[in-house]
């Protein structure tokens, strides 16, 4: 094995996974599958923690750096739009210079802009840097995807995305008890230099082990148009879903940038069917079950990360619970996917993914519409069964959703591939928190002030039944300093109760949507080109 790339002369269409291990013999452990996807999981482990760990840390970040409440929006917003924006494009990346390059320079750059948000002594520097973190997560989830699926022999592909649908799943659901541990026992800043160490062992590990794969047919050009286009379509659709809550939904500002990106999906669409080389060939949508599988992956988030949302405020401001508490009872939602996900790497593997994929969203709506029952004093058991079903559903549709979009698309567009896969999760978890969080503020405005009169309260102004309701969403009482306690207990009450109202609706939604993607699930099938992989093009 050498340092110079050698490409198969076999087409992606025509390569043969070479024995049992799916790889060709190389120095040590060197494109060992199974190490393979130790080494991406370390790094996948960072992108997927951060996303909820933060949560966490922001109430402290914004009283150690004197952040308004829009500053602090900004690290969670910064963070997730830099990572919609450029994930497909940074796919892309993967599939030109090579799988293996684009990891490590995203763990790297990640690890790198986790430090420096550390060291950071303002609130602009971290919401920058957030930025970078964003741009670099980016390269490294579909580089992921990419080594996976051509490492990895057909037969095997399934178990070795569950794995990594179980890191992925377990990072972001343990992510508030981490979180909550370190800001509570260390400091806020230690919830980023975390990364640090993680980062040198992926890079260690990376360096020795990760061997690269390209396609005969891997591109050879930029469609920087294709790439201007796309990139602006993404910010204008996830820019309105972040603002809308400010906005409004029915705000001509809103709606602005929704029809930009609709203009800018529209151009993109009709400049990639005249190049060359595009930065996503439209032919890849003919696979039904691609495009299935994208729509999917949209509707399991849309259900999934906004119903979650909530969830964390019923805990904490509903319950009282600290943040390592919360955490905690989330627990078996955590566990159900870590022992969920390689079942379901097994299951889909033996019958398809349709049985599994159907089944599991089928699950995720029971589990949701569970959740619409929940009450002020609702116990841990009842919370952990539904917790739990929530889990079991979901690891099916990680894995299953994954194996669909890498499995039907041609080998040299892998990068592109695992792209689309983050990216549909990224939109779908915006938009469950845009679309859920209006829901949620319309039912508590709707409710509150004649669950408020009932209780025998004192009127509201506009000004403070506005405040009042801001605070209600999150399960928040608005009691004023020095207010009695029976009265006190009272408007608790009416605030947790109206806020039950609206989590209970928003779960209901939830649940619909899992249901529409019970039927988009009956519209999948194995990966028709999962076995180009597994040994093409060792560099």
């Amino acid at each position: 094995m050498t340092s110079q790339t050698t490409i198969d002369k076999a087409g992606p269409g025509d390569a043969t996974p070479p024995g049992a291990s799916g790889t060709t013999p190389g120095k040590g452990l060197r494109g060992h599958p199974w190490f393979t996807l130790v080494t991406v999981a370390v790094g996948v482990m960072m992108v997927a923690l951060d996303g909820t760990i933060v949560a966490i840390a922001n109430p402290a970040i914004a009283k150690d750096l004197g952040a308004t409440f829009a500053e602090v929006q900004w690290i969670t917003n910064a963070y997730f739009l830099a990572l919609a924006v450029s994930l497909i494009t940074a796919g892309k990346l993967g599939d030109r210079f090579g799988h293996r390059q684009t990891f490590l320079i995203g763990v790297v750059g990640f690890a790198a802009a986790s430090g420096a948000i550390g060291l950071s002594d303002s609130i602009a520097l971290v919401i920058v840097f957030r930025v970078f973190q964003g741009l670099f997560g980016a390269l490294l989830m579909p580089a992921a995807l990419g080594l996976l699926r051509a490492t990895f022999p057909a037969e095997k592909l399934n178990m070795a995305i569950g794995i990594w649908g179980m890191v992925i799943g377990a990072s972001t659901a343990g992510g508030p008890i981490l979180g909550g541990v370190l800001v509570e026992h260390v400091s806020w800043q230690s919830v980023f230099f975390i990364n640090v160490p993680v980062g040198v062992l992926a890079v260690a590990l990376g360096a020795w082990i990760l061997l690269d794969h390209r396609a005969k047919n891997a591109p050879r050009s930029f469609d920087l148009l294709g790439i201007a286009l796309l990139s602006g379509a993404m910010f204008c659709l996830v820019w309105a879903l972040i603002k809308a809550p400010e906005w409004g939904w029915g705000a001509g500002s809103t709606w602005g940038f929704v029809f930009a990106s609709v203009a800018g999906f529209a151009a993109f669409a009709v400049w990639e069917t005249k190049v060359k080389e595009p930065l996503i060939p439209l032919a890849l949508f003919r696979s039904v079950p691609l495009s299935a599988g994208v729509v999917l992956m949209v509707l399991m988030a849309i259900a999934f990360m906004g119903g979650l949302f909530f969830v964390t405020f019923y805990l904490q401001n509903v319950h009282g619970m600290s943040p390592v508490d919360a955490g905690l009872h989330l627990l078996p939602l955590t566990g159900m996917m870590i022992v969920g996900s390689p079942l379901a790497g097994v299951m889909i593997t033996k019958v398809g993914p349709r049985i599994p994929l159907a089944g599991g969203m089928a699950f995720t709506a029971l589990a949701m519409y569970g959740m619409s029952t929940l009450e002020t004093d609702t116990g841990s058991g009842v919370m952990s069964l539904w917790f739990a079903l929530l889990g079991f559903g979901l690891a099916p549709v990680m894995v299953g959703a994954t194996e669909v979009i890498v499995g039907n698309a041609p080998l040299e567009l892998s990068g592109v591939a695992g792209g689309l896969q983050q990216a549909a999760m990224q939109v779908g978890g915006s938009l469950g928190t845009a679309v859920l969080g209006a829901v949620m503020a319309s039912k508590v405005d709707s409710d509150l002030e004649g669950n408020w009169a009932r209780a025998g309260l004192p009127p509201l102004t506009p000004e403070q039944a506005g405040q009042a309701s801001e605070a209600v969403q999150v399960g928040v009482a608005p009691v004023a300093e020095g207010t009695p306690a029976a009265i006190a207990a009272k408007i608790t009450d009416v605030a947790h109760d109206t806020f039950i109202s609206g989590m209970s609706l928003a779960s209901l939604v939830a649940a619909g949507v899992a249901a529409v993607a019970v039927l988009v699930a009956f519209l999948t099938k194995r990966g028709a080109n999962a076995e180009a992989g597994a040994g093409v093009g060792h560099i």
